[in-house]
């Protein structure tokens, strides 16, 4: 096997890019990309103290027939999810580690070793075809395990604003499960948050007719939330679901009655319902159970983003024949899990797919990628490349 895809994936690892720190690790693929023909663009957003990095790399393609050629985008982030307490680590988590075949560190799955095979596999694509009729990019964050507000969505408008073209994408998210390639990413749901702040009128608990419980007046909603289905899901997607995350009220005493209640809540949403079907049901249900908005409750919505699907066509055939092709294995389309960056790369392209290593300890102490899996990823990838140009 080739140790190129190892090297790399080690000296990001070795890049303590805690979020939105990117650490330099964009500027060593940008130093790898450019020889390649790629001109490299690092796009800078977000406040002083929260300055996120992005890249977006460009390679074009042949033009084919007098038309340009379909581009093909690596998506991914370099930064990281905190270490967790350091005592706990057997070895340095920035200090790339080998033990029992495998390879240790924080970023090893999720996802420096992804990156390392997209920046190997175009490398050794173009070694092969330096001429293609197919335009390669990549689009890379700093904040993506963060609020992701000045990563991969800034970029995206800004593509979309010059009316930049997308065709295919692959986020290289560890979606495997037992096996690099068992499992792939070809959708997501949707994740939209509510803060409910049901008011009422504080006082001694022992006079509760003259105060007026916001606890009591939510629950009989509250109950009904809980036992609503909102869809039946689809040959894609599981049920959407809705869950609350916080309740608080009260004042810390026994022997008053809290002022108001406030419920954080998500709803993870499949295609089968829009943001604003939710919204619109949810609060039918509370003003069925007597509470109107504004005079009883007040109703905060944070959209983090609209589900996305791509069904099986050129994008899932060729992944999916390029894994059984280098492993033998008949990949699985799934859209479980929670959301990526996918989210944002779907509204300016058709087809949108994640793939990357195995994820049993991503965000774990003791983060692991097997090394028998790294050189797999990095050839499936360089297939996806020779499939699309063919």
């Amino acid at each position: 096997m080739s140790f190129e895809t190892l090297r790399l994936a080690e000296a990001l690892i070795a890049r303590p890019s805690i979020t939105p720190l990117d650490a330099g690790c964009q500027a060593l693929i940008a130093e790898r990309l450019q020889p390649l023909g790629f001109v490299c663009e690092t796009i800078e957003s977000g406040p002083a103290d929260f300055r996120v990095t992005n890249l977006w790399a460009k390679r074009p393609g042949r033009a084919i027939a007098g038309q340009r050629s379909p581009l093909m985008v690596f998506a991914g982030h370099t930064d990281v999810a905190p270490t967790g307490p350091l005592a706990l680590w057997r070895s340095d988590p920035f200090v790339p580690t080998h033990r029992d075949g495998k390879l240790y560190g924080r970023g090893a799955s999720d996802m420096k070793t992804s990156l390392a095979a997209m920046v190997v596999a175009v490398e050794e694509f173009l070694a092969r075809e330096p001429d293609p009729a197919l335009s390669i990019g990549f689009l890379l964050t700093s904040d993506e395990e963060g609020p992701a507000n000045d990563g991969t969505v800034i970029v995206c408008q800004t593509l979309q604003a010059r009316g930049e073209q997308l065709d295919y994408c692959i986020v290289g998210e560890p979606t495997s499960v037992e096996q690099v390639g068992d499992m792939v990413k070809n959708g997501r749901r949707g994740t939209m948050s509510g803060k409910l702040t049901v008011k009422g009128l504080q006082g001694h608990i022992a006079y509760p007719h003259l105060a007026k419980n916001p606890i009591h007046l939510l629950a009989p909603a509250m109950a009904e939330l809980v036992s609503t289905v909102w869809d039946t899901g689809n040959a894609y997607f599981p049920p959407t679901s809705w869950q609350i995350s916080n309740i608080h009220g009260g004042t810390g005493v026994g022997n008053v009655i809290p002022g108001t209640v406030v419920v954080d809540f998500n709803f993870r949403f499949s295609t089968e319902s829009t943001p604003e079907g939710l919204q619109q049901r949810l609060q039918a249900i509370l003003a069925r159970h007597g509470l109107n908005a504004g005079e009883d409750y007040d109703l905060a919505w944070v959209l983090g983003g609209r589900p996305f699907l791509t069904a099986p066509g050129t994008l899932v055939d060729t992944v999916r024949d390029a894994i059984m092709a280098e492993t033998g294995v008949e990949t699985e389309l799934s859209t479980t899990g929670g959301t990526s960056d996918g989210r944002f790369i779907a509204q300016i392209c058709p087809q949108v797919i994640e793939l990357g290593p195995t994820n049993a300890t991503i965000h774990q102490i003791h983060e692991c990628v097997p090394v028998a899996d790294i050189e797999p990823l990095k050839n499936i990838y360089r297939r996806v490349l020779e499939k699309l140009s063919a």
